[in-house]
């Protein structure tokens, strides 16, 4: 890390999780290291094949936009240090892993209360709610999202093998206004998003037909 006065301060991206209820935030979890990389994918929500070719250039919801990035979780540097980061020393990186972890898990609380329900003779049990994850990467792009893939390689141990290096590999979908409505909080965090693109998109130099080698259409 950098000691010059004058580095710019590093942003992380992360993930913030946000009760649905009370839209009150829970737990912010910062990436060690940013990805080098990150792929977006959208899939256009258009007409089906086989309707009327009226329909033909209309779009019946957003893109449904995809992000792929792996994350980098590293102990080394702090077990250099040992007396000051105790936790490493003692578990690796383990709590950032589990911490990671309970984006695609119920709590055991939750499992608890579900199986009081069920012995109780509760007979339909609502599934459960997780808290809504927001990814954040920058201030131009907080959006809602659900995790969709997640893979742990743990890639290093200690003596005792706790994992001291890990690569996780994150995919997510985002949520739109399509998957959560207008009035809830991740629905308005997606209009944000979606108006932010508008107006990034506004500021982009456009061509002419000129440049396309052509004198116009029609």
């Amino acid at each position: 890390m950098t000691t010059f006065p004058n580095s710019p301060k590093l942003i992380k991206g992360g993930i913030a999780l946000i009760d649905p209820q009370s839209a009150q935030v829970k737990t912010i979890i910062s990436l060690q290291y940013n990805p080098e990389s990150l792929t977006r994918t959208l899939q256009i929500q258009g007409i089906t094949e086989g309707a009327d070719r009226s329909e033909a250039l209309r779009l019946k919801a957003p893109a449904v936009e995809t992000i792929k990035f792996d994350a980098e979780i590293d102990a080394t540097d702090q077990l250099e240090l040992p007396d000051q980061n105790k936790i490493a020393v003692e578990q690796g990186i383990q709590p950032q892993l589990a911490l990671l972890e309970s984006l695609v898990q119920p709590t055991s609380a939750q499992l608890n209360n579900n199986n009081q329900l069920a012995q109780s003779g509760i007979l339909e049990i609502a599934p459960m709610e997780a808290a809504l994850a927001v990814f954040v990467w920058s201030k131009q792009r907080i959006v809602p999202v659900r995790v969709t893939d997640f893979t742990i390689t743990e890639e290093a141990f200690d003596p005792s093998l706790n994992p001291t290096r890990a690569k996780v590999s994150i995919g997510l979908r985002v949520l739109s206004v399509e998957d959560l409505g207008f009035q809830h909080k991740g629905g308005s965090l997606f209009m944000t998003y979606l108006q932010n693109k508008e107006q990034s998109a506004s500021k982009a130099a456009t061509g002419s037909f000129a440049t396309l080698g052509i004198g116009g259409i029609g």
